[in-house]
């Protein structure tokens, strides 16, 4: 893993643009679902985003953003 880009704790600034991307990309570029992986410090992050909640998910259990 490159952890060049690795400056700690996002900014709070830092993380409304990942929000704003977050939302462009949910808005734009997701179809259906995606399922994406990345290495950290801490061993592997597993992401899905998807359109609809997976089974045994209540909309509760999701922080809006």
């Amino acid at each position: 893993m490159d952890d060049s880009a690795n400056g700690g704790r996002l900014s709070p600034e830092e993380f409304q643009q990942m929000n704003a991307l977050l939302r462009r990309f949910c808005t734009h570029e997701l179809d259906q679902w995606e399922n994406i992986q990345t290495e950290t410090p801490y061993g592997p992050v597993y992401v899905t985003f998807s359109r609809q909640r997976l089974p045994g998910f209540e909309a509760q259990t999701f922080h809006p953003f």
